[in-house]
């Protein structure tokens, strides 16, 4: 039995997020699948994170134990090939250590979320980013959104249906960079909550649009409830877009 780490990019837009449902497509039942048709029995995978219904990824991490003697390159080419015509492409398939594992031996987790701050509506990339039809305060944003870096109770960022033990977590980074009418919220944690990525970059939408002041969102996350979030923006722009490892991983 050999394990093999996956680098996954997928378009979220027609699955219910990478866990498998029973009441819809998942990443994680179309990839199973596909590596079934390869093998001969049916896999079970193991990702670093778990995504939302409509939430992207660019480099999801995933692992998955094989009898196979197809080298790396061999079998990522076979699986990307019975993937097709869904929107999930393997970009790097490598052997790993019998102990290491996607999710419990990652480190940290990165996720961007993308705006477009526009009136016209969107046409390549609808369902891609998050449409707000005015311009945006990007100075204010980023300022907003340090109150939030740091380890804090996220309880008011968190959903009510969250199965964290804590919501405490300690935020490495939180930043917003404006690239004309393109806005990106970059987030670095080692682990994040239940939509908490989705809720703080709701409450710097509204920072942005001149409805809040960067005060207020840090009274909202000492507040520590969830009646005090302004709300989450859409899963549309947000995106997994890298897992750390220790350095000997």
């Amino acid at each position: 039995m050999t394990r093999f780490a996956f680098t996954i990019e997928f378009d979220g837009r027609p699955f219910m997020g990478w866990q498998r449902q029973a009441h819809g497509p998942s990443v994680q039942q179309a990839l199973e699948e596909a590596i079934a048709t390869v093998v001969g029995n049916q896999p079970v995978s193991h990702a670093a994170g778990r995504t939302d219904a409509g939430v992207h990824a660019t480099a999801m991490r995933a692992h998955v134990d094989l009898e196979t003697r197809l080298p790396p390159f061999r079998l990522m080419e076979a699986i990307n090939a019975r993937l097709r015509p869904a929107p999930i492409a393997i970009l790097a398939c490598v052997v790993v250590p019998d102990d290491w594992h996607a999710r419990f031996s990652c480190i940290g987790r990165r996720y961007e979320y993308r705006i477009m701050s526009r009136r016209a509506p969107l046409t390549f990339e609808s369902g891609l980013v998050w449409r707000i039809p005015q311009e945006l305060d990007s100075d204010a944003m980023q300022a907003a959104a340090q109150h939030l870096v740091g380890r804090h109770d996220f309880t008011t960022f968190r959903s009510a249906h969250c199965q964290a033990n804590s919501p405490l977590k300690t935020l490495d980074r939180l930043d917003v960079v404006s690239e004309g009418e393109r806005i990106i919220v970059h987030a670095t944690a080692r682990s994040f909550l239940h939509h908490q990525v989705r809720s703080m970059v709701g409450c710097l939408a509204l920072v942005g649009m001149g409805r809040w002041t960067p005060d207020e969102v840090r009274d909202a996350l000492e507040a520590k409830e969830r009646a005090r979030l302004g709300f989450n923006a859409p899963p549309d722009g947000l995106y997994f877009t890298g897992a750390s490892y220790p350095a000997q991983d």
